[in-house]
């Protein structure tokens, strides 16, 4: 198979469990699309199952991160549009169909998650939160930020690789990317499945760590929608304060004198920020 239409990437990591048989159904339904599996240096039988299952096989000889692998896939993928899923099952092969339809008239396609398909109570929390933010520093209706199943024109997301974290953030890092270089997404409503085995995500530590990563993420892609309410807050505390000690002493202090210059800084700084962020987009051509 040199030239499928779409390449169907799985990053997985110790699957053996579920491997075959999410390729097996893929291969079935689609049996002129390339699957790619890419193993991140897995401890058990996932390559040798996947590659019995009749996927393509690409290894890493240890572990590096959910994003290494999904960069990995792309580079090594031969289809026109890439597709990426989950390797633990959740994910079900039958919405392919409908996303590559989609993928014909949009430059981002990402599986919405439906109500009750989050793994936790706490998953689901931890995401609507992510999502607000989203919809806050981008102005778009982001319905599903974490979602791993998408599909992106592979000649297009080639040239976003060096913004893509290798850990399990690149969903997020890809979804803001695209929309803050003016293209188009597209959420298509899904339902995932139970995963099967044990998550590789801590919901405390990875959770805490993620958040921090959004905000850095966030930051990037638009300084200011960040750094302006911070420099708000400043400079009413400021000016509150200066109000408060005018009357009660008939004095400017020195702390309001202190939050006025820090609301200046914060925002002259959100402004420098915006400039580069906008020159490190400006690197991408299409």
């Amino acid at each position: 198979m040199t030239n499928p239409e779409v390449s169907v990437i799985i990053p997985a990591y110790n699957e053996a469990a579920v491997i075959a048989i999410t390729v097996k159904r893929i291969i079935e339904l689609y049996p002129e699309y390339e699957v790619l599996v890419v193993d991140d240096g897995s401890s058990d039988e996932t390559a040798a199952e996947a590659e019995q299952a009749g996927a393509r096989v690409h290894r890493h000889p240890y572990n590096i991160g959910n994003g290494a692998a999904v960069k990995n896939g792309i580079r090594y993928a031969r289809g026109k549009y890439v597709l990426m899923m989950d390797g633990d099952g959740q994910h079900n092969p039958d919405n392919i169909a409908e996303f590559v339809i989609a993928a014909k008239k949009y430059d981002l396609v990402v599986g919405a998650r439906q109500s009750g398909s989050q793994a936790s109570l706490g998953r689901s929390l931890a995401n609507r939160v992510y999502n607000r933010l989203a919809r806050y520093v981008t102005r778009f209706p982001i319905e599903d930020l974490t979602s791993g199943m998408r599909i992106f024109k592979r000649d297009t997301v080639l040239h976003f690789l060096y913004l893509f974290p290798n850990s399990f953030s690149y969903p997020t890092t890809s979804t803001l990317a695209y929309l803050r270089s003016g293209l188009t997404l597209k959420y298509l409503p899904i339902d995932a499945a139970p995963r099967v085995g044990k998550s590789k995500i801590k919901i405390v530590q990875d959770g805490v760590r993620f958040l921090l990563l959004i905000l850095k993420i966030t930051t990037l892609y638009s300084p200011l929608r960040v750094f302006l309410p911070v420099s708000g807050a400043f400079l009413f505390t400021g000016f509150g304060y200066y109000l408060y000690t005018y009357i009660t002493i008939g004095r400017f202090t020195n702390m309001s004198a202190l939050m006025l210059s820090t609301a200046v800084m914060i925002f002259l700084l959100g402004l420098v920020s915006e400039q580069i962020t906008q020159t490190r987009y400006d690197r991408v051509e299409f």
